[in-house]
């Protein structure tokens, strides 16, 4: 469930850098806005989210950027995720380092029952990558709407996937994502709380991820 929630994280919330206008015979070619660039990552600052699935079960996403580190020439940020199911005291936490290209360099997770973080390269997962621009490039913004959820009423830029299986309003006085509500057939989720003072749940230093220590557990 955690690797899910990463990449619904990543989804709708990180961003790619700004278009450049493409210049072809003369003419420019204009790129529509994506929904990646409602990512607005503040080191300190989050949200949490109880999300419900098809079947009714709820269960709590918090999601906050809680540290920054520089990738080559480009600042990138630890957006850290964590995911409780109800009645679930102890969420499991992972967290990546994005730069603002949408470039995924890291993460860093911990194995159910493990208290040893784990650390896996992304650097080469070009696949993954053009994947998931496509992903984002499937959505367009269809005006602006007043939405009240538990944390408030807020002001949002609704955002609607081609297909019409998803929508999303997003606030810029949200961070790291954006998102206030999100609506994908019979899930949905709703932000309950801002963070203002959020910190890492991961500590220690990480070792490389082995693929083969999956084997016992599958």
């Amino acid at each position: 469930m955690t690797g899910k929630i990463l990449l619904l994280a990543a989804a709708l919330s990180l961003a790619l850098a700004p278009p450049l206008p493409a210049q072809l015979g003369g003419l420019t070619a204009i790129k529509r806005p994506n929904i990646a660039n409602i990512y607005h990552p503040v080191v300190g600052l989050g949200a949490v989210y109880e999300q419900t699935n098809q079947q009714g079960s709820k269960s709590t996403i918090e999601m906050s950027v809680v540290d920054k580190e520089m990738v080559g020439a480009q600042q990138g940020y630890w957006m850290e995720v964590g995911h409780a199911a109800a009645g679930n005291q102890s969420p499991n936490y992972g967290k990546m380092l994005v730069t603002d290209d949408f470039t995924f360099h890291k993460v860093i997770f911990l194995m159910p029952g493990s208290s040893q973080p784990m650390e896996m390269d992304l650097d080469a997962q070009a696949a993954h990558r053009n994947d998931m621009k496509q992903n984002l490039d499937k959505w367009h913004s269809v005006g602006t709407e007043s939405v009240t959820v538990p944390a408030g009423t807020f002001s949002c830029e609704h955002w609607t996937k081609d297909d019409g299986k998803g929508d999303a309003w997003v606030s810029s006085k949200v961070s790291p994502m954006g998102l206030v509500k999100y609506v994908d057939g019979g899930e949905n989720m709703v932000l309950l709380k801002v963070i203002s003072d959020a910190k890492t749940h991961i500590t220690g230093a990480p070792v490389k991820f082995d693929p083969q220590m999956l084997k016992p557990r599958m």
